[in-house]
């Protein structure tokens, strides 16, 4: 049985332990990764799946503008555990978060992928034509959807990280936390 659920702070372990499997480190090379560092996932929009107390997938937004002026959401990275690729749950966790993504007045989410896999769910290369990341990025794969017609309609401009910036570690407390091999303080803290 698969239960998706909001991410809490225990999640972050396992969580980068699935990335890090799916994606090795290449992950902190990417441009969308420039408008994630040093921020908060969107309020209530940090998603994991779980199965018999494991998490086996993970999909998280992001807040950004998509041009001067226009909130949208930053959807990425989305992973599942490679043993349980094929099975849906990616499909599912999309649909959920982008379903609670609009039931929280979003109106647009933008996103670096797949377009055949992501054209399912209705994001198209389209709607950020007149977009652009701050980095390189393979211009197909620069992807938008509108939770809200018309959200994206006129969007010009560079994609920008608004969201929240995520506590720094106080070092004193890194500094405790390894002296006391309290290693799971010091990810929480990190």
């Amino acid at each position: 049985m698969f239960e998706i659920r909001t991410e809490t702070p225990k999640d972050i372990p396992a969580r980068e332990a699935l990335l890090e499997a799916c994606f090795g480190d290449e992950r902190f090379a990417k441009t969308c990764e420039r408008l994630r560092e040093g921020r908060l996932p969107a309020e209530e929009l940090a998603f994991v799946v779980e199965r018999q107390g494991e998490l086996v997938a993970t999909l998280r937004l992001w807040n950004v503008t998509a041009g001067p002026g226009r909130p949208a959401l930053l959807l990425g990275p989305i992973a599942v555990d490679p043993a349980l690729q094929g099975l849906g749950m990616g499909a599912k966790l999309m649909r959920h978060a982008l379903a609670r993504a609009a039931e929280l007045g979003h109106r647009a989410v933008l996103l670096v992928g797949d377009a055949p896999y992501y054209r399912r769910f209705g994001f198209s290369a389209q709607a950020v034509a007149g977009l652009w990341l701050p980095g390189p990025v393979e211009r197909e794969r620069f992807l938008g959807l509108e939770l809200a017609p018309g959200a994206l309609a006129g969007a010009r401009g560079l994609v920008q990280a608004t969201g929240e910036l995520a506590p720094r570690p106080d070092l004193a407390s890194l500094i405790r936390a390894l002296a006391n091999d309290d290693l799971p303080s010091v990810a929480r803290a990190a």
